[in-house]
């Protein structure tokens, strides 16, 4: 077999990146822009030197119904991925029952490695691996923990009678002195 067809039948790695929050108006987040830079050089210096990003940008790890989350799924189904790789457990998913059915059940059903670099996961040495149900419990817990205080952040500036943001009603301006004021 030629070197050329020997490297299209290779399977490659996904280096999954997501972040919920924007960081402004840059077409990509820097957090995304670091992930994308620490998942590359991973995945270089440890030999995989086929891989293919997956960007989540602006998207809440709590829902799995991400455009290239989805996307991965389905290349994990046709074969194309070997390995997974996040920066940690958390970019992942937030909701622990649902990470843990892709670590646990997905990705091993389907031969793929999986990786969180920062949390010292990897499914191939099982390193990490134990510990791993209860990190993604903290990652949900932590999501849910941060619902709460924007909620009650935002209800404390509606009971002061502040605007809550987004646009301004009809006829109304905001006041470009005092923020939160139409």
């Amino acid at each position: 077999m030629s070197r050329k067809n020997h490297l299209s039948n290779q399977k490659i790695t996904a280096l999954y990146c997501r972040i919920s929050l924007d960081d402004g108006s840059q077409n990509e987040s820097m957090s995304i822009s670091n992930q994308k830079l620490m998942l590359k050089d991973y995945a270089e210096k440890n030999g995989m030197p086929r891989y293919e990003y997956y960007v989540d940008d602006g998207y809440t790890g709590r829902n799995f119904n991400r455009p290239s989350f989805k996307r991965l799924i389905a290349d994990i189904e046709a074969g194309k991925v070997g390995c997974v790789i996040t920066k940690d457990l958390s970019r992942l998913g937030r909701n622990y029952i649902e990470a843990g059915s892709y670590i646990e059940i997905f990705f091993p059903k389907h031969n793929v490695r999986y990786i969180a670099v920062t949390d010292g996961v990897d499914s191939l040495t099982r390193q990490e691996m134990d510990i791993t149900p209860f990190k993604n419990i903290l990652n949900d817990m932590y999501s849910r923990d941060i619902s709460k205080k924007v909620l009650a952040g935002r209800m404390t500036r509606s009971r002061q009678g502040k605007f809550g943001g987004g646009q301004p009603p009809l006829g109304l301006m905001r006041d470009p002195e005092e923020r939160g004021h139409l």
